[in-house]
């Protein structure tokens, strides 16, 4: 079984803007908590993702690579709006934070993800990281897409 094991944090600064981001568009035929399925195209490759429920920083993930046209015609099956972001990639030390700043309805966005090797593992966290997000399911990729970030002041009040 495939395991991700990831933390996400909020950025605090541009500090981590070096290189050239990635197009990514994605969006979910099952936005389910307990189990998400994600098509997503990065630029021309094309993705299918099946995610368990997550526990912690930790959760199954299954992916595999799909052709591009079938991914653009199951984009449109999707529930919700997609999710459009531009990925950034930092590396710090062993390891390579990914960025994904959002636009359309997540536009204002900005979450850092780290993956690790095991849930304990130790993580020097760079200048430009802010407050730990892992286990609010708000910024979720799948429950943007059912709730957007630039819909949230409406509904928090």
């Amino acid at each position: 079984m495939g395991i991700e094991i990831e933390r996400k944090f909020l950025v605090k600064n541009d500090a981590w803007r070096t290189g050239t981001p990635t197009l990514y568009v994605q969006g979910y035929l099952n936005p389910d908590k307990n189990r998400t399925v994600r098509v997503r195209i990065a630029e021309t490759k094309a993705m299918i993702t099946v995610k368990g429920i997550t526990t912690g920083p930790s959760r199954a993930e299954y992916e595999y690579p799909i052709p591009l046209e079938d991914a653009q015609n199951m984009l449109k099956l999707c529930k919700g709006p997609l999710i459009e972001k531009h990925r950034w990639f930092y590396r710090a030390g062993d390891l390579t934070w990914e960025i994904d700043e959002f636009f359309g309805p997540n536009a204002g966005l900005i979450v850092a993800e780290i993956e690790l090797d095991h849930e304990d593992q130790n993580v020097d966290l760079p200048d430009w990281v802010g407050r730990e997000v892992t286990d609010d399911n708000r910024y979720f990729n799948s429950s943007l897409s059912v709730t957007p970030f630039t819909t949230w002041a409406k509904v928090l009040g």
